[in-house]
């Protein structure tokens, strides 16, 4: 029995080591993506078409907070909090691990940080996060144009595994959709990075082993003008029709406006950008 118990433990530590040492950094170590910041975009006089501006939400960590329910209470006097958001945020600090903050509120305005910020010293657990989100200064006037970004779903996912780019989209949120935005999406997005993490038997991170930054989508600028596009869409005022504005010299698309939206598939060769380093 004594020689059958030293042979498995020479096996264990001698001849299947490197095995078990590898499963044990594989539970041990994680891998955290960290999203790039996404490009942005510009007419050709550098006039900013599309940025990224932060947006702040409210996120509680269950771990750190007594009771959730009188927390969410002394919320709801200092803002606005719906039921639904109620509802949904307790559906998922049940579906998370209780040190892991869960989101309570998104979008929240700068009177809303400022009431949360003010008041967050006797609100343990609570905290407010920010994040960029697409922004687009000239808005409708370049819709059809610039398309737009939105969140990623089940058939964006379906897309990105066929073509072999979904560990790069790990931790995005938003993708393009339509127009500019879509057609340039594997230059808006720049790259992923991440961060090895030590983890225990519970998942609760320890310290951190490893930082690679991400790199920022790059800039594109588009033949377009806006000034030019403003001024006709003011002339055209509700009238229905179109205009398209063109330079002899290149053949580039200085403008284009119309009553009617375009389709998607005559945006991609309207609107030639160039790619160009950050501004």
């Amino acid at each position: 029995m004594v020689t059958l118990l030293l042979v498995n433990l020479y096996n264990l530590q001698v001849v299947d080591f490197q095995d078990y040492k590898t499963r044990s950094n594989d539970n041990r170590i994680k891998v955290v993506p960290i999203a790039p910041n996404r490009g942005l975009i510009y007419d050709r006089n550098g006039n900013l078409l599309a940025e990224n501006r932060p947006v702040f939400s409210l996120e509680v960590t269950p771990e750190q907070v007594k009771n959730i329910d009188d927390t969410i209470a002394e919320l709801r006097k200092l803002i606005t909090i719906t039921d639904s958001e109620v509802k949904s945020f307790k559906r998922d600090v049940r579906r998370s691990r209780r040190f892991k903050a869960v989101t309570l509120k998104s979008q929240l305005s700068q009177e809303e940080v400022a009431v949360i910020s003010v008041n967050q010293y006797h609100l343990p657990g609570v905290e407010v996060k920010g994040y960029l989100k697409r922004y687009y200064p000239y808005g409708a006037a370049l819709t059809h144009v610039l398309g737009y970004v939105a969140k990623i779903n089940d058939r964006d996912i379906a897309q990105l595994e066929r073509e072999d780019k979904i560990n790069n989209y790990r931790a995005t949120r938003d993708i393009g959709k339509l127009g500019i935005e879509k057609y340039y999406e594997g230059i808006l997005h720049g790259t992923a990075g991440y961060q090895e993490v030590e983890v225990n038997s519970r998942g609760r991170v320890i310290r951190t082993l490893k930082y690679v930054p991400p790199v920022s989508g790059e800039d594109i600028v588009l033949n377009l003008d806006i000034n030019l596009q403003l001024y006709i869409e003011e002339l055209l005022g509700n009238k229905r029709g179109a205009a398209v504005v063109i330079d002899p010299e290149d053949g580039s698309v200085l403008a284009m406006v119309s009553s009617r939206v375009m389709t998607p598939t005559s945006l991609y060769t309207v609107f030639p950008a160039r790619i160009t380093g950050h501004y």
